[in-house]
């Protein structure tokens, strides 16, 4: 900020100036600053500014490089929000236990890595083997050789240029980690972890494919070294105990018959979508996919058609969790479900297995417009 001054003011105050007479000068909007008798020059602090008071960070902190057989990372509270970097690592075991901004990965290799809930991007970047447990809004490598990512993204991850890349559903937990979700502003019930866009596809070749089933999480991204700062964490990778509902992928249904259950904003949804999930596992049936997303009354209408009118209040409350669930008698084992577990809830279920499918195709389609897919 500076301060101007016309000529004829400039002479005025230099022929003012001597060592007998005190001089205040003021301009607008400043404090006066006031010159003594003598050489001694007294004058206000100077104005402190917000961004004055701001703690300083040392770019050290958000960043790891150069490690080779190591294990590092942060432990929750460490971020908070911030964005991180990860670079030029070999052999190490990574634990980034907290919610950040975004992560890039560059020029790593033969790494184990955990990221906690990314509120924007994740990218890879010439990385090669590869063994990580991400979650995050998107998702995207370049230049990347054999990786096995268990992933949660919101929308569909996308490779470029990278090749031997493998898919498994997120299965995570520690004790922080719904907290994390909720500060990154991510859904546990949005997780597109099965739908790769290959950005550079070969013709013949395919550049991806899913982790088997029986894959387990702790076998290819081990839990920290006992020794380790991150001892103290408690670290699980069962199903059971994820964080994200296990999701089987559109690509592996075994039955034609699939269900559409939906819940409605309200104080226990996300609870009631979880026992949902524990329910229909125990009869033997499968959790395709899942959404959590806001509806329009238009939207209503379009998607549940006939049902809308008894459902557009219920939707002006918040958003909805949708579940497609598959197995044979899923739509009559829901609707036993619903009848006996769910009583007291508005939900809604496909009606028949005949219009069911419709059903599933409706919301999600409507869904991965929504989002953006």
């Amino acid at each position: 900020m500076g301060c101007f001054y016309s000529k004829k003011s400039r002479r005025k105050l230099d022929e003012k100036e001597d060592n007998t007479t005190p001089t205040t000068t003021t301009v607008a909007g400043d404090t006066p600053n006031t010159v003594p008798l003598g050489n001694d020059i007294t004058e206000e602090p100077p104005k402190q500014y917000s961004w004055d008071k701001r703690e300083k960070v040392d770019p050290k902190d958000y960043m790891l490089s150069g490690l080779k057989d190591a294990t590092a990372g942060r432990l929750p509270g460490k971020l908070n929000g911030q964005q991180f970097v990860i670079q030029d690592c070999e052999n190490c075991n990574i634990f980034v236990l907290d919610h950040s901004a975004t992560i890039t990965i560059d020029d790593c290799v033969n790494c184990r890595i955990v990221l906690g809930p990314v509120k924007g991007s994740v990218f890879f970047r010439d990385c090669k083997d590869i063994k990580c447990v991400v979650a995050c809004q998107q998702f995207r490598t370049r230049d990347c050789k054999k990786m096995e990512v268990f992933l949660c993204c919101a929308t569909q991850p996308i490779i470029e240029s990278s090749t031997g890349m493998k898919f498994g559903c997120f299965q995570y937990y520690y004790p922080e980690l719904a907290f994390h979700f909720k500060d990154a502003g991510l859904s546990i019930f949005n997780n597109n972890w099965s739908n790769i866009h290959d950005f550079t596809p070969v013709s013949g070749e395919t550049n991806w494919s899913l982790l088997p089933e029986s894959t387990v999480v702790l076998e290819h991204v081990p839990a920290p070294d006992p020794e380790s700062e991150f001892k103290s964490v408690r670290i699980a990778a069962d199903a059971a105990r994820s964080i994200v509902p296990l999701t089987k992928g559109g690509r592996r249904k075994d039955s034609e018959e699939s269900c559409l259950f939906v819940f409605f904003s309200g104080d226990y949804m996300t609870a009631n979508a979880r026992k949902l999930i524990d329910e229909v596992v125990q009869k033997g049936l499968v959790l395709i996919q899942t959404k959590e997303v806001s509806m329009r009354p238009e939207d209503v209408k379009r998607v549940f058609q006939r049902n809308a009118e008894d459902l557009v209040d219920c939707t002006s409350k918040g958003p909805v969790i949708a579940l497609e669930l598959s197995g044979d008698g899923v739509v009559d084992a829901c609707k036993n479900i619903a009848n006996e577990v769910f009583s007291g809830t508005k939900v809604f279920v496909s009606e028949n297995k005949n219009t069911s499918s419709r059903d599933v195709d409706n919301f999600f389609n409507f869904a991965d417009m929504q989002m953006g897919l």
